[in-house]
């Protein structure tokens, strides 16, 4: 975590200065959170605990459950009903996963050649999938609990205004792009 935090402000935070030319030193871009969400197509609970339990394990905080805002006919889901569960991380928290993910689980990723760029139309957020949620050794030990979780979605949210900005900055923490 101290990596990061110092890495960020003795370094990259005048890199980027020097790069965009930023008027004030508040319009450096900068990590605002990182969401993990576990979508669950049903609402059992089985699987919704499951994936609640993976959270908690992964990011050692609490998760809560998502809830869905409208019915939907087609996939006979009610207004209410769960329909995943999600953590968000901030400050030393987000650190210390975005760590964990640089350091242990994208070398564990099989068939990995890095991520592609992110979408044009979202300057803000980077987000990406992990079909395969045993890359994390916390879930490694407990298999019979886990074999049956869905796909991880990642949402890393920063501060800042253009695309050169996002991919920049993620690339300069080292994030595996093409």
């Amino acid at each position: 975590m101290m990596i990061f935090n110092s890495f960020y402000l003795k370094t990259l935070k005048y890199e980027l200065c020097n790069k965009f030319a930023y008027k004030n030193i508040n319009e450096v871009p900068k990590l605002k959170k990182i969401i993990l969400n576990f979508g669950c197509k049903t609402a059992d609970l089985k699987h919704l605990s499951a994936s609640l339990l993976a959270l908690e394990l992964i990011t050692s905080q609490k998760g809560r459950i998502t809830t869905t805002k409208s019915p939907n006919l087609l996939l006979k889901i009610k207004k209410g009903n769960p329909s995943g569960c999600k953590v968000t991380l901030k400050k030393t928290q987000m650190l210390n996963f975005l760590l964990k993910m640089i350091i242990n689980v994208f070398p564990k990723i099989k068939n990995f050649d890095g991520f592609k760029n992110p979408d044009k139309n979202k300057s803000n957020l980077f987000s990406f999938k992990l079909n395969d949620t045993f890359v994390f050794k916390e879930l490694e030990k407990n298999y019979y609990l886990f074999h049956k979780l869905k796909m991880l979605t990642v949402t890393i949210v920063l501060k800042c205004s253009a695309r050169k900005e996002l991919l920049f900055l993620l690339k300069s923490f080292q994030f595996p792009f093409n």
